[in-house]
């Protein structure tokens, strides 16, 4: 299969008494079988309510989605046993012991009980869960139900998996675990991974592909060197020993790079440019040869959180409409 993911339209709305709330508008979205893709926006840019219809909890407004060649309204049982889906919520039962859960997911999914306990074991290991197998989901910390979900979605070795902010409530050490894991599924089985995440730096490791959403539409599509290079420049900053010296500074470098966004604050000179980098050089001795010689010099390559404030005004890490209410109008419309 050659394509795993493919949207036409894809539009999701709420009604909550008189008001329609669009929370997916119009998404058009292809992805390919054994790529890793990540979902970045927001709270409230439409990246949980895409997954949800993606994986059949929730059913589309209008448009279209085939999931593992599957339409997700026509067949979603078939779509459901080509994934595994792992939400933000917890979804094991509080008075069973973990590994359990995990088997029972397990044999859901067609294996035998022998091999959904081998695999089991497994992901205990592998999660940092082994010495809480036998423990009742109720008295596991926040951080351990997090892990053991994370094992109940892995158990099968899906073709196909979506993680819907995965590491939330782990620790460093069990958000690499994760991510090791992930990567390891990948390696062994050519799997295709959806997550959607609010760290940076785990999108950019993992994700060899990132796309943005804002307002329920895909405003970005591609590579995160790409992204970077064609959405936010590096940023050089630099200091002067007066406001005077860094005004003739900003000056000359808004004159030397006119696609450059220089903003002055006091002696400091921020100075955002594509190849920032490779540009230190000449600004330097561009204005030692006008006697203005910066204190101090820093070169810091984009973030991707640069990338979107860039294209949408304002930063991943900015909250807009919180999770909570997008799940309150989930179950109002369910």
């Amino acid at each position: 299969m050659d394509t795993m993911i493919e949207t036409r339209g894809l539009t999701k709305e709420f009604r909550t008494g008189k008001k329609t709330v669009t929370a997916v508008k119009d998404l058009d979205l292809h992805i390919a079988a054994g790529e890793m893709v990540a979902l970045l926006g927001p709270n409230g840019a439409g990246k949980s309510t895409t997954l949800r219809m993606l994986t059949t909890l929730l059913a589309p407004t209008s448009g279209t989605a085939r999931v593992a060649g599957h339409d997700v309204t026509a067949d979603p049982r078939a779509v459901r046993r080509a994934i595994g889906y792992i939400g933000q919520g917890n979804s094991a039962a509080h008075a069973q012991r973990a590994i359990d859960e995990i088997v029972v997911s397990g044999r859901s999914y067609g294996l035998s009980r022998t091999e959904a306990r081998t695999r089991a074991h497994e992901l205990l290991e592998s999660l940092g869960l082994t010495d809480q197998a036998t423990q009742k989901v109720m008295t596991l910390s926040g951080g351990q139900r997090r892990r053991l979900d994370i094992a109940m979605g892995l158990i099968h070795a899906p073709g196909l998996l979506f993680l819907d902010e995965p590491s939330t409530g782990l620790d460093p050490q069990n958000r690499a675990n994760l991510q090791e894991h992930v990567v390891d599924l990948r390696r062994r089985h050519g799997a295709t991974v959806v997550l959607t995440t609010h760290y940076l730096d785990e999108a950019d490791a993992l994700a060899e592909r990132i796309v943005v959403v804002d307002h329920g539409r895909v405003v970005a599509d591609d590579t995160p060197a790409a992204l970077k290079a064609n959405h936010a420049g590096d940023r050089i900053a630099l200091t002067f020993a007066t406001p005077g010296d860094a005004g003739r500074a900003a000056e000359r470098a808004a004159a030397a790079h006119p696609t450059a966004q220089v903003v002055q604050d006091g002696t400091a000179v921020d100075v955002q440019v594509a190849g920032g980098a490779g540009l230190v050089t000449d600004m330097l001795r561009d204005y030692a040869a006008v006697g203005v010689s910066p204190a101090t010099v820093e070169v810091a390559r984009p973030t991707l959180d640069d990338v979107f404030l860039s294209l949408t005004g304002r930063s991943l890490r900015e909250g807009g409409t919180s999770s909570s209410s997008t799940d309150i109008l989930e179950e109002v419309a369910a």
